[in-house]
This record gives C-alpha cells, sequence and structure tokens, in this order.
C-alpha cells in the first residue's frame, strides 16, 4: 500500500455554524488549501473528505461539514448529512467564533457537544477568530465547561500548534491501532493465505483485507504464504511446517475446509475483520436468527463499498441462495452498498454486512448499534457462508470468545 487507506486513519470532524472558520480552520491545521473559503456563508454544503497528514498526528481524514446553524428545507438535509458524520468521527473538533462567547446565543454549539458526548467521542473546541475579537478565557471555562479548547486564528495560525497538541492528548486514550491477528500468531509462525483469482478480483492487485492481513503478519515477524485454492492441498502437504492458521477468502471455504486437517486452525478474512472493526460476539449472536426466519421476512444485505455486480454476486445472489436453501424459506433480501445504510432498520428482520474493510471501526460499530437500537439482529457475510456450510464452529475455533460461546460460558 503506498498509503494508509481511510478506513485506518483518524477521522476527524470539523463541526460548527456557517462562517466559523471551519475551512480555514482545516488549511491551518493542514498547511495547504484545501478547502474551499469564502466570506459567504453556507460555501460548504455537503461533508468533505480528505486524507491527510498531520504532523506529529500522523495519517487521518479530515471531514469538513455544513453549517450546523443552516436553514431552509434544503439547509436541514445539510445538517443531517453533517450530523451522519458522527458515526464515524474518531474526534470531533468544535469550530467557536470569539466574537459569540460573550452572547447567549450558544446553544448550536452547546447542543451539539452533548450530542458528541453521547457518543463518547472526544471533543476539543477551537475558538476562533481572535484575531479579531478579545478572548475571555474564564468565559469559555464557564460556558463549555470542561470542553478543552485551544484559542486561535486560523487567519494567522496562532494557536494551531496548541490545537494540534490537544488533537494528540486528547485522543491518545481512545484512537490506537487494532491488530487483525496479530493476537493470534507468534513470531516466526507460518501463516497461510488463501486467495482466489477470479473476474471480480483487480486486475494487478489484491483486495484491502488480504494486504492488510499479509501487512500484519508481517509486522508480527511470521511469515505470510499465499496461493490460490486450487493449490492449498499441495502446498500444506510440502510446505515442510505445521500452519498456525489457514485463511481463507469465505467463497472458498467449503473447498479450504475440506483440504485443511482439522489439527490447523481455519478461519477467514471476513471473520477476522469481523472482530477487528466490530464486535464478533455481536455477530455470532445475529447467527441465531438465522433458524427463526419466516417466509417474507426481509433481510439487509450491506456493503461498504461498491463495485461492478458479477453474475453470481456474493451479496445479490450466493448469500440470498444459500440462506433460502438453509433455512426453507422465501425470504426477501435488499441491498444498500457504499455509504447508503437506512436510517430506519424496523423493517428488517436481520442484517448481513460485509467484511467493512471500507469503513471505520467506529462506523461499523455504530452501523451495528443502530440495528441492536432497532431490535434487528447482525451478523458478516463470513459467519453466514460458514453457518450455511456446516463449518462456522470450525471457522470461529481460533478466538477465545467464540469457544467460550459454543461452549455455553457467555451468550
Amino acid at each position: 500500500m503506498n498509503t494508509a487507506p481511510k478506513s485506518e486513519r483518524m477521522h476527524i470532524g470539523i463541526f460548527g455554524r456557517r462562517n466559523a472558520g471551519k475551512s480555514s480552520l482545516i488549511n491551518a491545521l493542514t498547511g495547504q488549501d484545501i478547502a474551499l473559503v469564502s466570506e459567504t456563508a453556507g460555501t460548504t454544503t455537503d461533508p468533505v473528505y480528505k486524507s491527510m497528514e498531520i504532523l506529529p498526528i500522523g495519517p487521518v481524514v479530515i471531514i469538513d461539514t455544513a453549517g450546523l446553524d443552516d436553514s431552509g428545507d434544503l439547509g436541514g438535509k445539510r445538517v443531517k448529512k453533517s450530523l451522519d458524520v458522527l458515526k464515524k468521527c474518531d474526534f470531533a473538533v468544535v469550530v467557536v467564533p470569539a466574537n459569540t462567547i460573550a452572547g447567549d446565543s450558544l446553544q448550536w454549539e452547546l447542543d451539539l457537544i452533548e450530542r458528541i458526548a453521547g457518543k463518547n467521542i472526544p471533543c476539543v473546541l477551537a475558538v476562533n477568530k481572535i484575531d479579531i475579537a478579545g478572548i475571555d478565557e474564564s468565559a469559555i471555562k464557564e460556558k463549555f465547561k470542561n470542553i478543552p479548547f485551544a484559542s486561535v486564528s486560523a487567519l494567522n495560525g496562532t494557536g494551531i500548534d496548541r490545537l494540534k497538541e490537544l488533537l494528540i492528548s486528547e485522543s491518545d486514550s481512545t484512537w490506537h491501532e487494532d491488530t487483525i491477528l496479530g493476537d493470534l500468531i507468534s513470531p516466526g509462525d507460518t501463516i497461510v493465505l488463501v486467495v482466489p483469482i477470479d473476474d471480480a478480483a483487480p486486475k494487478g492487485r489484491l483486495i484491502l483485507p488480504q494486504v492488510q492481513t499479509i501487512r500484519d503478519i508481517l509486522d508480527h515477524d511470521a511469515v505470510a504464504v499465499t496461493v490460490k485454492e486450487r493449490e492449498l492441498a499441495h502446498v500444506l502437504h510440502s510446505i515442510g511446517v505445521t500452519p498456525r492458521l489457514v485463511v481463507t477468502d469465505s467463497q472458498a471455504f467449503q473447498k479450504v475446509s475440506a483440504d485443511t486437517p482439522e489439527h490447523i486452525p481455519m478461519t477467514s478474512f471476513s471473520i477476522l475483520f469481523a472482530r477487528y472493526k466490530g464486535d464478533l460476539l455481536t455477530y455470532l449472536r445475529g447467527i441465531k436468527k438465522i433458524d427463526s426466519l419466516r417466509d417474507g421476512d426481509k433481510v439487509l444485505i450491506a456493503e461498504a463499498c461498491t463495485h461492478h455486480v458479477q453474475s453470481d454476486d456474493i451479496g445479490t445472489v450466493k448469500i440470498p441462495r444459500w440462506l433460502n436453501q438453509l433455512t426453507g424459506k422465501k425470504l426477501e433480501f435488499e441491498k444498500f452498498s457504499g455509504c447508503g445504510y437506512p436510517d430506519d432498520l424496523t423493517d428488517y428482520r436481520l442484517v448481513i454486512h460485509c467484511g467493512s474493510c471500507m469503513l471505520n471501526r467506529r462506523e461499523t460499530v455504530a452501523r451495528a448499534r443502530a440495528a441492536e437500537n432497532a431490535g434487528v439482529s447482525i451478523t458478516n457475510y463470513g459467519m453466514v457462508i460458514a453457518y450455511s456450510f456446516g463449518i462456522l464452529e470450525r471457522a470461529l475455533k481460533p478466538f477465545a470468545i467464540a469457544q467460550a460461546y459454543f461452549s455455553g460460558d457467555i451468550y
């Protein structure tokens, strides 16, 4: 990978009223003119995402949002899109013009901060435009309580270093890079990765979960052996060592399970990412719902990316076919791709989500939580495929929490 994927970067949302100086602040933070700046209120209409390096923070995604005080029908839609950004924010910066601190009209900011706190998102205040208005730090502390703040001028750069310091200090306890499988392996272990190459595979490249898994293996001083499914049996016989783990693309689960001796642990990229991006136990509980599905029940197929649909597409064709065969029911399937995810999930009995390699962890968890709040079970592509083939318990043996689940110690 030449650059860190967006899903692996800290997502920093910049929020505030129109003309609070959000776009100017982004330019000051990054040292580049990447956000359109204008004195006309409402210049930023939709959230704008920009992958950047902010030293010494590292790779981030900066999200510039529309003003929270936008008005009218169209303005209301813009505000909703801005607030939806919170689903994927690892950090929030609320921009307040210095000349508004002395007034009593801070309800926009106070309501937003309360919403941010409710989502357990770290938040700091950027009191902007101190070059044109005096700063009353006691008033800031009184009105915004314990919110850390920096007094800045996005125009001349005053206080920007202090704001960066806050981004670092306030995010240390919440932002961390988990491992895909590093806790399951040891230095020197051999891990065999089964990577089918078909018409859907991008020419000259591996798909993102495969690349990230290889990198994670190397980061933990282990050995990655990559093969296609047809070569797996030969490699396992001739490799000369017993692999610590076999990881397969879920679509090859049946063949890989048959070719992998029982004493060698086996799982899939999708299941690894279910744990890496979400909560494995939540998805395990979702599997329970499959046996109780009835004729006419609606199942949501949720994919985080968009791609050209093949004739035997995994989400729109294979999973629906396997589930109908497994349950013996006539189920209804709907699919949402990319950024699309229904606001109202109550019509569905089950959500089946992809591995979420294109989403960051916070948005993946937010999607699962939205399903749970609607009383709808949610699970994952790889787990559904393994369950359909009768090999789910084997595919989950590498994970202690799954073993406890199957033994009945937890539910």
